[in-house]
């Protein structure tokens, strides 16, 4: 069938005008075509209407139609175009079978003509099917003895294509037994049958398989296969034969009954039947007869009397092998006796101690022990011996007594009793040994200290546990017995912080277990290294120590400690500065805390709690960085205050909270008028702005110090400038700085100062601050506004009759050029080093107090 759609395929693709239409004519009202098998439906078959002269138009009107007589309507007529048409599938095999000639029948009726047209349409064979064999497999049975020649008729082929489509050819897979011959029969039809080329041998293949292939002669060749498997029966046509024509075997006279002597072995390479191979006696003597056994089945030989060698020395005997046809051999059998010591030593103990003390000394006589052999010359000679090694060894006194002695002191701790085996051994062939048994305990003396089963011991426990809470057991053992072995134990002496160390541990004498006598406390120590010494029952006692660490683990139960800000003591504000002009994202102060535990305990993570403005400020997670979360407007207080929650990590978490008050202005009168207002937290956190207001203070008057040194020299130099004036000695174009300080004073003063300029009239004091600018530095007020100077004016003209004095005056200027500098020098590279040291943690807490400092002591401005 598969063969059969490939077939329909094939036709789907070749155009329509290759199939062949014949039209024989209308001779008698006949019509003639000729077309293919297995067309498609619908193809086109003739034009009807042309061939019959009908008119297109007239053809429905005329009621022509087609009459199948009885048969299956294979065709249908278009009345649209006259054209007849295949309606069926038409399969040739099918509907004709094996006719040479396949023919289909059929007549059109035109009924108002009353006209009847006979239609023969001829079906052409195409190759749409492929030989096919009645069976999938073939068995033949042939026996190895068939001669060459033979003839097996094999099973024929059938393709009911016809023609070249059909059956044309026979093949055999490639062999060296047989080959084909095909013949051809009285009907045409070839049959193949498989000819015996050379003998078989079931001994040297039992089964071929062979394939014979059946194809046709189309465009593409067809064909069909059919396995034949040929089974060579076998012929007995081979006697058995020994593995060996003589057997020669050699046994102790002392094997016992069932000993298996040997086993004859014969084979046949038949088969069946022919293969079974039975054994037997042939020739053997009477006493023979009675000690020897064969088996008929296996062909073993068993002992099955008493075999003495002073009886026989020699049996020979002849056995066969036989196959169930009848085809037998035969083998020849020598057998050997071999004298055997069969005769075992005795061994006697005449003397024995059941037990000595470990660390008895070498050659302490244990035992006494006397063997006998009843065989005699090699056979009665012995020898006794112990294994290697044990701490003991055989000496032979005289004739055959041996004393068993001790050859090192044994160690009961490896040992604690001995099972020596003792074995006497002739010389014979084979040697016969005979062995006794000697039970020797080793009696325990205290000779080993207790040891730890580990060489340390660390233990962990969580801070604030209960008294009498389990640390740790230390386990040690003592390989002594008895009182020897039994283990106190014991803590040394030592202290923890001053304190006895029995006041924090304690110990179970008998099991190890250590306990804790009171809570420990991670924050106060963290770890606590002692030693337990293990001490044995003996006398004397043996000890050993062991170090043991405990580690105190750390429970969140401390708070965050908030080091800044920290409250005011000495009556300051405390607050931060913040410019209106402030930028989002500027840095106001940052909160300091720190956690006095370890660990996940001690990540501090902050949180912005309450402010005044919400939104006005932002607190860094991990940072605690306060800084400005967008621009300041008017409507923004001058006092904001901001409660940051500093929390840990502890389970549950701990927290604290600061409040940190700053202060948003752009000018130090509105500060002023405002500080009143402004007032420190009632309760302070911590002592730590004493401190940093001492270390402010302390730095400050350094500072002030070197403002009053630079001063005075300022004014000497301008009184030196004014005697330059009345001498008519003027500077033209040459700046100041380059006389005062330069690259000393003033860059220390434009990174850390402010200039400012401070009037004091009746009702307020004013100060002014830079405008257009969010940065910390000050800047000094414009030259038209009243102040007094703080640098010396320029001088204007140099008069060259003074160059004696301008010389001179230039010497000065260098020194205190250099006196400036090494002042300087020390601001910059000590004080400053020093003053962000001690206050770095509250720096703008500072600034605010010096600013304060400077206002009421009517001192210049220095903001840092």
């Amino acid at each position: 069938m598969a063969d059969k759609e490939r077939s329909w395929d094939c036709k789907i693709r070749v155009p329509l005008f290759f199939i062949i239409v014949t039209f024989w004519g209308t001779i008698s009202g006949q019509i003639r075509y000729s077309i293919p098998e297995e067309m498609q439906k619908g193809s086109f078959v003739g034009d009807t209407a042309k061939d019959l002269g009908l008119d297109l138009k007239e053809l429905s009107d005329r009621g022509v139609r087609i009459i199948s007589r009885g048969m299956k309507q294979y065709f249908a007529l278009s009345l649209n175009n006259g054209h007849l048409y295949i309606s069926e599938r038409i399969d040739r095999e099918q509907i004709c079978g094996r006719i040479e000639k396949c023919v289909l029948n059929f007549e059109i009726l035109v009924q108002d003509k009353v006209k009847l047209f006979a239609v023969e349409v001829e079906i052409t064979d195409i190759n749409d099917n492929s030989p096919s064999f009645p069976v999938e497999e073939l068995e033949l049975k042939i026996t190895e003895t068939t001669g060459k020649g033979e003839h097996f008729l094999l099973p024929e082929a059938r393709d009911p294509d016809k023609g070249l489509n059909s059956l044309q050819s026979y093949q055999i897979s490639k062999n060296k037994h047989f080959f084909l011959d095909v013949q051809t029969g009285v009907d045409g039809g070839k049959y193949a049958e498989l000819v015996l080329e050379k003998l078989l041998d079931r001994e040297e293949e039992k089964i071929h398989q062979l394939i014979l292939t059946a194809a046709d002669g189309g465009d593409p060749v067809k064909s069909g296969t059919v396995k034949i498997r040929v089974i060579v029966m076998d012929v007995n046509d081979n006697a058995p034969v020994f593995s060996q024509s003589v057997y020669k075997v050699a046994i102790m006279e002392n094997v016992p009954v069932g000993f298996l002597v040997l086993t004859v072995n014969a084979t046949d390479q038949d088969e069946g039947i022919n293969s079974e191979v039975t054994y037997s006696f042939r020739k053997i003597e009477d006493k023979a007869a009675h000690i020897f056994q064969l088996a008929s089945g296996t062909g073993e030989i068993l002992v099955v009397g008493n075999l003495d060698f002073e009886d026989s020395e020699i049996h020979e005997m002849e056995v066969q092998a036989q196959d169930g046809s009848g085809l037998s051999s035969r083998a020849k059998i020598l057998l050997r006796v071999i004298d055997a010591n069969d005769n075992a030593p005795q061994i006697t103990v005449t003397s024995l101690r059941r037990g000595i003390i470990e660390d008895s000394p070498p050659e302490t006589v244990i035992a006494l022990i006397n063997v006998q052999d009843r065989d005699s010359g090699v056979n009665g000679e012995i020898t006794c011996s112990i294994p290697d090694n044990l701490p003991f060894r055989l000496q032979k006194s005289f004739d055959n007594y041996y004393s068993l002695e001790t050859s090192r002191a044994p160690d009961r701790e490896q040992i604690s009793d001995y099972n020596i085996t003792i074995t006497a051994t002739d010389q014979g062939t084979p040697p016969i040994a005979t062995t006794t048994f000697l039970l020797l305990k080793i009696l325990d003396k205290n000779d080993n200290p207790p040891i730890f089963s580990q060489t340390t011991y660390a233990s962990y426990i969580l801070e604030n546990n209960p008294k009498g809470a389990s640390l740790i057991v230390v386990k040690a053992n003592d390989p002594d017995w008895g009182e020897n072995a039994r283990v106190t134990y014991s803590v040394t002496d030592g202290q923890i912080q001053e304190a006895p160390l029995s006041s924090y541990i304690s110990i179970n004498s008998e099991t190890g277990a250590l306990y804790a006598l009171r809570s420990f406390d991670y924050e106060q120590f963290r770890e606590i290294r002692f030693q337990v010494q293990a001490q044995d029952g003996g006398s004397p006692p043996l000890s050993s120590n062991v170090s043991v660490t405990l580690f105190i683990l750390d429970q969140n139960d401390n708070s965050p400690h908030i080091l800044h800000p920290s409250f005011p003591t000495d009556g300051s504000t405390g607050v931060e500065l913040a410019p209106r002009s402030s930028e989002p994202g500027y840095l106001v102060t940052k909160v300091v805390a720190v956690d006095a535990d370890s660990g996940q305990n001690a990540w501090l993570s902050y949180q912005l709690l309450k402010a005044t403005e919400p939104g006005l400020f932002s607190v860094g997670l991990h940072s605690g960085e306060i800084r400005t979360a967008r621009y300041f407007v008017d409507k923004d207080a001058l006092k904001q205050s901001l409660v940051v929650l500093v929390k840990d990590n502890g389970q549950p978490p701990l927290s604290a909270t600061a409040t940190v008050t700053v202060v948003v202005a752009d000018s130090i009168p509105e500060i002023l008028s405002d500080l009143s207002s402004l007032s420190a937290p009632a309760d302070p956190q911590s002592s730590l702005t004493l401190y940093l207001v001492i270390a402010v203070a302390s730095v400050s008057c350094l500072f002030f110090t070197f403002i009053i040194v630079l001063l005075a020299l300022r004014l000497r130099r301008w009184r030196n400038s004014q005697l330059f004036d009345s001498s008519s000695v003027t500077f033209s174009g040459v700046p100041v700085s380059q006389f005062v300080g330069s690259d000393g004073v003033r860059a220390f003063l434009h990174s850390y100062s402010h200039e400012v300029s401070l009037t004091t009239d009746s009702r307020k004091s004013q100060l002014a601050f830079p405008n257009g600018s969010c940065s910390n530095t000050l800047t000094g007020q414009h030259p038209s506004e009243k102040s007094g100077p703080l640098l010396v004016p320029e001088v204007s003209k140099i008069n060259i009759d003074d160059q004696v004095s301008l010389q001179v005056s230039f010497l000065n200027h260098n020194f205190l050029f250099h006196v400036e500098r090494l002042i300087s020098w020390c601001v910059l590279y000590v004080i400053v080093p020093v003053e962000q040291q001690f206050i770095g943690v509250s720096y703008k807490l500072m600034n605010f107090y010096l600013l304060h400092y400077a206002i009421i002591n009517n001192f210049p401005i220095i903001y840092l």
